[in-house]
This record gives structure tokens, C-alpha cells and sequence, in this order.
């Protein structure tokens, strides 16, 4: 795996104090999960590079992100869902791979053109998915048109992609990049990577791509962290569209994904906002980051998870379902023009909270 500099982790300071509490946090978790049965599954669809396409996407139950088990990331709390002990059986991913199979059965007319898969870690980490069941995994659904992986940056290599692409399947490995600066995504969100390193996955990607020939592409999906703690909503809105015109100049990157943070338990953000510190992202400001970048050479997407709840994304409850529906709709069409459709009056609290919020006052409004 990557390491930052040696300062980062000085005991008590930086990523070691980061780790510390985090590691406290998730102590806290009761429940326990089986392995033979996939952590979520449902039926969707998705703005890929050659159109928008049906899709199954799946959440393996593993033993979880080896970066979470060392403390981890501030806002995630998928760890908390993860298999007990670390690792789970060849068997028991094939297992929970036909589980999702059958739900597909059961709810669509025919089988998706898009598979998704995720692991609340990383799918190419050989300590959650052996490489007996990612290639089990690949022949699988060999029969489909594209896939998604989600991987971090260091286990993103030619071959394992090429365990797809030889199937004729176009392969996309998603990167939880948070964002293009270094030090947001180390202080903030307590994960471990440089921006560089995911140049170097799109690079790898770029290259099993062309060995691939005519048969299959290959490339990145960057998903990105709208407002990580300690960010000002404006501070939040300025590094997100800094961030996406940055990952679209990077060759093999088609596509971002700019996630909105919600409330996870077990995590530092649920610490915070349980204290009054924190407050999830108004989709205002992920309709502006969108309209901002529309015109960028990438595909730009979001869904921000839990919109209208006091936990997720909102603005004043009245509104969230139309604005939702807007930045839905613009992730299918790529169309600024569905923004000119939606108003409310919370808009200007809004636009307050971009002028006025400061470090030491924010959340300014709840």
C-alpha cells in the first residue's frame, strides 16, 4: 500500500490520532453478518460511456477495507458491515454472487447490461477477494456488456483487470479519490494516498486498455467526497470543483462520481454531527458543483444517498425530492438546463451559508 510521510504518522498526531479515535469508534459495533449473503443488491440504471444502461449493483460481504481495520477513513462506516474476522471463503462470495444473481432474476425483465461491485473495500485486494474468486467472479459475467470494480489505487494493476477485458467486457475500476488535494484528503478524510497514486491506477488502467485491443476498454471511475468534515460548505463546494476539473485531465479517468457525505455510524463524522459540528452537504450545493462542471471532457454523476433526511443531503425538506430528482436526471443527460426547473426559498439560506460560514461557526444552520 501507499505511505504518506513518516510526519503523518507521529504518535498521537496526524493519521495516528485519526486512527486512534476511529478505531474506538468502530469497537462499538454489535452486529455480526454472513458471508454467504451480499451486504445490498439492488437493480438501478447508469451513465457510462457508451450510454445509459441497466445495472445490478452488488455489495460483497468481506472482511472489509485493511485501511478501515487500521482506523480508516472519517466518514465510512461500511466497516461496520464487514464479516467478522477478516476474511470469507471462496464459497461463500460465490455464494452471495448467486444470491444477487437471483435477486436479479426475480425483479428485472432481463438480465443488466451493467454490473456493479463493491466491497466497502477494495474488490482487486487479494485479502477480500481472492484471486480464485475474482476470476470466478469475471467468468461469471462474461455474458454482460460492462463492469465496475471498486478498488483503492495500490491493488489496481494491468493483469487483474485483464481477468475481465479478456471476456470481451468493458471494465472500470472506481477509486474513492475524495478529492484532488492531498491535504483534504489526509486531514479530512483520513485516507492515506496521494493524488499521484491515482494517477498511476489511471495509467495502469490506460494500459490494460490498450492490450486489450478492439475486444474491450478499460478505464477509472473517480468517486469523490462532497464536503468531508471540517470543510465550510463554500471551502466544500471550491475543492469539489477543483477537484472534478482536475481527475477529467487525467487520460483513462471517463468518469466522476461526486458523492455527497452522509451520516454513517460507527464513524467521526457521526461523532461530530451528534455534537452539533457537522452537517451534510445542501443538494444546492451539489446542483451548483454540477452546473459548474457540465461542460468538462468527463462524465459527471451523483446520487447523493439518504437526500432529504437530517443524516443525508438536504435542503429545508420541501424542496429535497425535486432538487434530487434534477440531479438525477442531470446524471442520465448531462443537461445544466434541468437546474432552471427548481427553486425554493431555502435557496437564499443557501446562499448565506456559501458567504458567511466560517471554520469556527460552521455548521452555521442545521
Amino acid at each position: 500500500m501507499s505511505k504518506p510521510t513518516p510526519e503523518v504518522y507521529e504518535q498521537g498526531k496526524g493519521m495516528d490520532a485519526h486512527n486512534q479515535v476511529m478505531r474506538e469508534i468502530r469497537s462499538r459495533k454489535e452486529a455480526s453478518y454472513d458471508p454467504h449473503e451480499p451486504t445490498r443488491v439492488w437493480l438501478d440504471e447508469d451513465n457510462t460511456p457508451t450510454g445509459v444502461k441497466n445495472s445490478l449493483t452488488i455489495i460483497l460481504n468481506t472482511g472489509g477495507c485493511r485501511w478501515a481495520r487500521a482506523g480508516g477513513c472519517t466518514m465510512c462506516g461500511y466497516v461496520a458491515e464487514s464479516v467478522d474476522g477478516g476474511s470469507v471463503s471462496h464459497e461463500a462470495l460465490m455464494n452471495q454472487i448467486d444470491v444477487c444473481l437471483e435477486h436479479e432474476s426475480e425483479n428485472a425483465d432481463e438480465p443488466a447490461e451493467l454490473i456493479k461491485i463493491y466491497t466497502s473495500g477494495s474488490f482487486l485486494d487479494e485479502r477480500e477477494v481472492d484471486a480464485e474468486s475474482r476470476r470466478a467472479i469475471a467468468e461469471t459475467f462474461a455474458d454482460r456488456e460492462r463492469i465496475v470494480l471498486e478498488s483503492l489505487p495500490d491493488f489496481v494493476d494491468r493483469e487483474k483487470i485483464g481477468d475481465f477485458t479478456q471476456y470481451g467486457i468493458d471494465t472500470d475500476i472506481a477509486i474513492g479519490l475524495e478529492t484532488a488535494t492531498d491535504r483534504v484528503r489526509h486531514d479530512c478524510v483520513n485516507k492515506y494516498f496521494d493524488f499521484a497514486d491515482f494517477e498511476d491506477a489511471c495509467a495502469e488502467a490506460a494500459t490494460a486498455d490498450a492490450e486489450a485491443g478492439d475486444d474491450a476498454d478499460a478505464g477509472i471511475k473517480a468517486y469523490l467526497l462532497m464536503k468531508p468534515p471540517f470543510l465550510t460548505e463554500s471551502e466544500a463546494v471550491e475543492d469539489m470543483i477543483a477537484s472534478i476539473e482536475r481527475c477529467a485531465d487525467v487520460d483513462g479517468c471517463h468518469t466522476v462520481s461526486m458523492n455527497p457525505c452522509n451520516v454513517q455510524r460507527y464513524t467521526m463524522v457521526d461523532e461530530l454531527y451528534f455534537n452539533d459540528g457537522y452537517r451534510p452537504p445542501w443538494l444546492w450545493s451539489v446542483a451548483h458543483v454540477l452546473e459548474e462542471t457540465a461542460d468538462i471532457d468527463a462524465i459527471v454523476v451523483s446520487d447523493p444517498v439518504g437526500h432529504g433526511s437530517d443524516r443525508g443531503p438536504h435542503n429545508c425538506q420541501e424542496c429535497d425530492d425535486l432538487v434530487q430528482k434534477a440531479i438525477k436526471d442531470f446524471g442520465l443527460r448531462q443537461d445544466p438546463t434541468v437546474f432552471e426547473q427548481v427553486s425554493c426559498e431555502c435557496e437564499l439560506t443557501w446562499e448565506t451559508v456559501m458567504e458567511r460560514e466560517r471554520s469556527f461557526n460552521q455548521p452555521l444552520t442545521r
